[in-house]
């Protein structure tokens, strides 16, 4: 128990220290395959079946870093595709807070070629959207685009949550796709 305290303590400190909140597997490095969740992220909804691509569904973009990246889609049955995981330690109640995402698209996934933007999420719960932080603009573009933002959390949180969708999702369906690659640590907005 004491080993356990001090580690985490240590933990804890050096994060601040360096002032960022490494996430685990940021650029979602695993074996490409379908309907596969990528190493440290889980589904946060029942329908969610991301994609590690390149060499599924048609998806052969190279990625922005390491060897592979994540694939989530809109479907016409109305529903769309959410992952997340739980950060090494808690991101603090009205602290400034700056990251970035790589975002494309693809016009050749199986029929899933509609453009779509990306959310981000904050939560205290492992699968509850609490707090938008960061909605994309549609992304059409098939070459990587980094997309930086800054947020302040609400309150306390630990879990991260990023969901593909669409405004049409919810009215009539929507058959559409967005690339995932590189998401950089979470740094305080004095530290950048």
């Amino acid at each position: 128990m004491y080993f356990a305290n001090i580690t985490l303590i240590f933990l804890f400190s050096a994060t601040f220290a360096f002032g960022q909140i490494e996430l685990v597997n940021p650029s979602f490095e695993d074996e490409p395959a379908d309907a596969t969740l990528p190493s440290g992220w889980w589904k946060i909804d029942r329908e969610t079946t991301p994609d590690i691509l390149p060499g599924f569904w048609g998806v052969y973009n190279e990625s922005s870093d390491g060897n592979s990246y994540l694939g989530l889609i809109t479907r016409p049955n109305r529903t769309w595709e959410c992952i997340g995981q739980k950060l090494s330690v808690a991101l603090q109640k009205e602290s400034c807070y700056m990251m970035s995402i790589d975002l494309a698209h693809s016009d050749t996934y199986a029929g899933y070629s509609s453009p779509t933007k990306l959310k981000v999420y904050l939560s205290s719960k492992k699968k509850k959207k609490e707090q938008l932080i960061y909605e994309s603009p549609i992304i059409e573009h098939e070459d990587w685009e980094t997309y930086k933002f800054k947020f302040t959390p609400e309150k306390s949180m630990q879990y991260l949550l990023i969901e593909v969708y669409h405004d049409d999702v919810k009215s009539k369906g929507h058959e559409g796709n967005i690339l995932i690659d590189a998401i950089s640590p979470i740094v305080l907005c004095n530290k950048a």
